[in-house]
Parts: structure tokens; sequence; C-alpha cells
């Protein structure tokens, strides 16, 4: 199953745009010989602000995948269960898996309809480039988890 990071923006140069890079490549790499990956950051950039054009870039890339919104009132999962999560999906013959991160008012109404789940990171607000890093670090690790590697949790 092919993942993929939708985000509204470009994360720059900084480190949290190099974190997120390494934690896709390494996904990617560990996810292989599971079915898993590769994961794609994909930043789109609307050519008029506001939402509704964000939305129709996201909902043209995710077209087909099965989509989920990254919202702070989406489904806050345990690492675990987000790995068990993405298996399912998989499982259940997902080939396209899409994370949907909005620009800075969040995404627009349509984009959370037409999502088949949500995520939630908690409550707070964070940088659209760290919530990017933040969710590849997750992919990758429950792409480990998956993968049967010990867990400190377990």
């Amino acid at each position: 199953m092919k993942i993929s990071i939708l985000a509204i923006g470009k994360p720059g140069r900084g480190p949290e745009a190099t974190l997120a890079a390494d934690y896709a490549q390494r996904a990617g790499l560990s996810g292989r010989a599971l079915g898993l990956g590769p994961l794609d950051l994909i930043d789109l950039d609307p050519r008029k602000p506001g939402k509704a054009p964000e939305a129709e870039l996201i909902l043209a890339a995710a077209e087909g995948a099965h989509l989920i919104a990254c919202d702070e009132r989406g489904k806050a999962y345990s690492s675990r269960a987000f790995a068990d999560h993405i298996a399912l999906l998989r499982d259940r013959g997902e080939r396209r898996l899409v994370f949907a991160i909005g620009g800075a008012d969040g995404l627009d109404a349509s984009v959370l309809a037409a999502a088949g789940s949500t995520l939630a990171f908690g409550p707070q607000t964070w940088p659209h480039a760290l919530a990017r890093a933040m969710l590849a670090e997750q992919i990758y690790r429950a792409v480990t988890i998956l993968a049967g590697s010990p867990y400190h949790r377990d």
C-alpha cells in the first residue's frame, strides 16, 4: 500500500523538513517487506487562499485513496492502535493511503466529509512543518511495530 502525506504549504528547509524526509525514507525502506510504502511527502501550494481551494487540491490528489484527515477533533490513537489501523487498511485491500494536513485554517468540511478516517495529535495546534515530521515518525513507528521490532511500550 502506497502511503502519502499531503500537506498544504511548503515545509521550508529547516530541521523539521529534514526530519520528516528522514522518517519518510526509513518508513519506505522498512515497510517494503510488509507491503507498506513508499511514504511520499507531497506539498500542495494552492493558487488562491482559503480552505476551499486547498480542499480542491487535497481531494484531487487523494482521489481513489483511503483518506485520513489530520484534524484536532479527529481520533487519537496509541502508536500500537495506529499501526493496527494501517495494517487493517492494507489487509482489506487499500492500495493507497493518504494523510491530509490542511493549511493555517485547518481542513475544509468537504475534506473531513470525504475522509474515511481522522487522526488527531491532541487538541493543541502544531506548526505544519512539525506536524509533517510527527506524522512521518508515527508512520515509521507503525511500520516497525508491524515488522515485529521491539516496542518499548510492550
